[in-house]
Parts: structure tokens; C-alpha cells; sequence
């Protein structure tokens, strides 16, 4: 169990499959045993969005590694942008048969953010991305509200008024 943040246990798998080709993960998760371990990426996938980072949590040399790390909090309009620019990556890799993992430190919100986000790029409903990350993922995903708030709102429109308050 994560004794941080929100109380949420941390995932009984690594990575899960959103839909196909698109991954969310975290760098730890809750082993067998229900202790907490680990995640080491090697060369599973093509392409890794990594939100948190950890030295020695992988990728393999030669995969595509893209760190954009943001806190599991309020963002700037910097951040949105950081995060839409994302979405839009892994979106394009999967249009090239590209396997893609999204990750975070527990692989619920920031990486949940991401992958939503790049659901409804890809023509879902904003309820429905949310419902499939809860779904496939875990119920504790997105169980930041804020990063809910920002959907609903749209990102675009959360970055212009985050951005009214600089």
C-alpha cells in the first residue's frame, strides 16, 4: 500500500493495456507477495513517456525515451502544454503500429492524464477515455481530481486559464 499522497494501493501489474498498443505503468507496482517492487522496462516497447523518473527503471538502450516529468499536483500552463505535446506523440507512434507505455510513479494520474487525453485525440469521449483508463488500468487512476477538472474542461482551455493567472 502507497502510505503517500492519497492512500491508493500501488497496481497489481506493471503496465496495463489501455488499447492496443498503448500502455500505462508506473515504476512501482505491488508484487505477488502485495509488497512493493520495481518496474524495470527493457525493451517491450518502442517508445516510453516517462512523467517520473528513477534511474535504473529502464528503458533498454535504443528505445525511445521521452521524460517529461510534472507533479502529481496543480500544473502551469507550461506543463499542460508538456502534457498535450505528449499525448500528441504517443497518439502519432501508435498511428505507426508503435507500442507505446505512458508511465508515472505508481502508473495512475500523470501517465491517466496523458493517456485520456490522447483518447479523446483519437476520438473518444472524455467520459469514455476516463472510463477505459479506470477501467483497464485500476479504479484508483485519475483519482486526482484536478487532472479530471482538466479534462472535462479540455486541456486547451485549462492551459489558457492556468495561464491567466501568471
Amino acid at each position: 500500500m502507497r502510505t503517500k499522497g492519497r492512500g491508493t494501493p500501488y497496481a497489481g501489474k506493471p503496465w496495463d493495456e489501455i488499447v492496443p498498443l498503448l500502455w500505462m505503468g508506473g515504476h512501482y507496482y505491488r508484487d505477488p507477495m502485495g509488497n512493493r517492487a520495481p518496474v524495470i522496462v527493457g525493451n517491450e516497447f518502442d517508445l516510453v513517456i516517462s512523467l517520473y523518473t528513477r534511474e535504473g527503471h529502464g528503458p533498454s538502450g535504443g528505445v525511445d525515451h521521452q521524460c517529461v516529468e510534472v507533479p502529481d499536483g496543480p500544473l502551469t500552463a507550461e506543463q499542460i502544454t508538456a502534457i498535450c505535446q505528449a499525448a500528441e506523440l504517443a497518439v502519432e507512434a501508435i498511428g505507426q503500429g508503435r507500442r507505446v507505455l505512458v508511465r508515472c510513479h505508481s502508473g495512475y494520474n500523470r501517465s491517466g492524464l496523458v493517456i485520456a487525453h490522447a483518447l479523446t485525440l483519437s476520438g473518444y469521449s472524455t467520459d469514455d477515455a476516463i472510463f477505459l483508463v479506470r477501467y483497464r488500468r485500476s479504479k484508483w487512476a485519475l483519482n486526482n481530481s484536478l487532472f479530471v477538472d482538466y479534462l472535462n474542461t479540455g486541456l486547451d482551455v485549462a492551459r489558457l486559464l492556468t495561464g491567466l493567472e501568471a
